[in-house]
């Protein structure tokens, strides 16, 4: 893996089910994110967006296909070697943020045991648990058990926490469902400061306009497959390693589903032209 790449997912498949009732989740995607990306996956709900970070953090195995995260083939690892990795090189904010913290101890406890593996000083860890808080707007909550925050509470400590000790690589899910416009803009600016200032890459689940303008590119999943992607506000389709390319729903009026069409080469690319409707007889 090349030492600019954070992240590379190779034809990933992800299956639910039992045989006989099989899910698809993920249909071969193909993601390539460098070090120092910020990336927002945008789609539909069950698009597969969710399935897709949880490979990326370790949390599940592919059916077939590889993930591999700064330079490791997740699959090769073993739970503790994968545990190892979560702690010390990424940071990871699930969608129900009570399941990112330690309920029974305080706001800066939380903060505090995250920094565990830094050899930050003492003082310095506390200096750095204040000055998150504060970002997301805890300040007054330091002593508060974690459990007794509100749930915007929660998700606002929640990416603190998966902040505090500097991760290479940050996951983060719906990291502003739950918050106000307010709160929502102190937890963008906080991921964006941890780019801009620490080189931390950034994957982030998100159906929050918001969260896709703030970060550098889009990627958008749609039915377990990469169907587009969006660089300098600009969209692309993205062509599959199969050949496939998905339409932006916006343009099925003109190719429904089921329309005959004829590829067309020429010198910039290549042409669909309608040859007949969906349902037409030919």
């Amino acid at each position: 893996m090349n030492v600019d790449v954070a992240v590379r997912c190779d034809n990933l498949v992800h299956v639910y089910g039992t045989p006989g009732a099989e899910v698809a989740a993920l249909r071969g995607v193909d993601l390539v994110v460098k070090e120092g990306e910020t990336v927002a996956l945008l789609g539909p709900s069950g698009a597969g967006k969710t399935t897709l970070l949880w490979h990326l953090a370790g949390l599940l195995k592919p059916t077939a296909g590889a993930v591999e995260v700064a330079g490791k083939r997740l699959a090769t690892l073993s739970a503790a070697e994968l545990a190892v990795l979560r702690v010390r090189e990424i940071g990871v904010v699930l969608q129900n943020p009570g399941r990112n913290l330690l309920p029974y101890d305080t706001a800066i406890g939380n903060l505090l045991f995250a920094q565990r593996p830094t050899r930050r000083s003492g003082a310095a860890k506390r200096r750095r648990a204040h000055a998150l808080l504060d970002s997301v707007g805890l300040g007054g909550a330091a002593t508060r058990r974690a459990g007794r925050l509100s749930g915007g509470e929660q998700q606002r400590l929640a990416v603190a926490v998966a902040l505090a000790n500097s991760p290479g690589l940050l996951l983060a899910d719906e990291p502003t469902s739950q918050l106000d416009p307010v709160s929502a803009a102190a937890v963008i600016d906080l991921i964006r400061a941890a780019n801009e200032e620490s080189g931390t890459t950034v994957v982030a689940v998100s159906h929050d306009a918001a969260v896709g303008a703030a970060l550098g590119r889009t990627v958008t999943i749609r039915d377990g497959r990469v169907g587009s992607e969006g660089r300098s506000g600009e969209d692309y389709v993205v062509v599959g390693r199969d050949g496939t390319v998905q339409l932006p729903p916006e343009m099925l009026d003109t190719l429904p589903p089921g329309t005959l069409a004829r590829a067309v080469r020429h010198d910039h690319g290549v042409d669909l032209r309608r040859i007949y409707d969906a349902g037409e007889s030919q």
